[in-house]
């Protein structure tokens, strides 16, 4: 048996991960298939799940923060530049949803549907011309659990494989989501910096740029002569100002690799601030959707 001090964990114990969600939840498949054995730390917003990391209920945290369907998850990435904490890993989950409903529901009887925001916009195709009203829950998961509670046959649920039997839902529809290559990429975080030592691995950065002409074609001009790939850039908003001028970039590439070294180099004569988010190693999926295939 593992016995943990106050400020003090035995080698031996099971990793703590804090997610945003709780059990059957998309993120809390994820923690399973990439940690498994580890202890799902469930709260309720991602904020929630930062601070468990930082007040020591959890050693790591799992976010997610983009759908090949629905774009990126938009608290995680708004939160992430300020929270304290590195990326050392990341995961890619194959998304899969049911539309659950009570026992003596049948898909006539639905007029609402519950589910996370993003998992709406997964599963366009069966919700598009139909007139149910759409109420936004905290996870899919907990959007299953609220149909369970409330009884009501006229009340249907988004909620990943296995959820609707977990609260004693029958499936209605299996696979409705819009595409078979949906797929959600996690991020694994914690309050401590660790440098992968694997290859291949993905470095994210994140800079803001200086107020001048062609700032931004400027910064990204290094990494083109240096032959780093740019997997990832996306702009942020800063100070409630209508300009773009942080950018959150992945690379595929180590951060001691000599050209991406020559292109952080040369990136720094042009702005005002750079960090370094984390350095980990790339999953696996990444071959898999270079071949244009990617497994169940």
């Amino acid at each position: 048996m593992a016995y943990e001090k106050k400020g003090e964990r035995r080698m031996s114990a099971p990793v703590r991960v804090a997610i945003q969600g709780e059990a059957g939840s998309n993120s809390d498949t994820a923690v399973q298939r990439m940690l498994p054995g580890a202890v799902v730390v469930s709260r309720e917003s991602f904020d929630g799940a930062f601070d468990a990391v930082h007040e020591g209920d959890a050693d790591l945290a799992l976010i997610p923060v983009e759908n090949s369907s629905a774009g990126r998850v938009a608290d995680p990435h708004h939160l992430l530049p300020d929270s304290g904490l590195h990326i050392i890993g990341e995961f890619f989950l194959p998304i899969h949803f049911d539309l659950v409903a009570t026992a003596d529901a049948t898909f006539e009887s639905i007029r609402s549907i519950r589910s996370h925001v993003h998992a709406f916009g997964q599963c366009s195709q069966l919700l598009r011309g139909r007139p149910w009203t759409r109420h936004v829950s905290a996870d899919t998961a907990g959007a299953a659990r609220e149909v369970a509670v409330l009884g009501d046959p006229t009340i249907a649920a988004l909620a990943p494989n296995g959820a609707g039997e977990l609260f004693g839902l029958q499936t209605l529809r299996s696979h409705v989501e819009d595409s078979s290559m949906n797929a959600t990429r996690f991020v694994l975080l914690s309050a401590t910096e660790k440098i992968t030592d694997s290859r291949p691995a993905i470095t994210t950065i994140l800079f803001r740029v200086r107020n001048v002409p062609a700032a931004l074609y400027k910064c990204l001009g290094g990494f083109a002569t240096n032959s780093v790939n740019i997997t990832k850039l996306e702009s942020y908003q800063l100070g409630g100002m209508f300009f773009a001028s942080q950018f959150y970039v992945d690379i595929d590439g180590h951060l001691h690799d000599d050209n991406v070294q020559l292109a952080l180099e040369e990136l720094r004569f042009f702005v005002a601030d750079l960090t370094i988010l984390g350095c980990y190693p790339a999953d696996p999926y990444r071959g898999s959707l270079v071949e244009g295939s990617a497994p169940a």
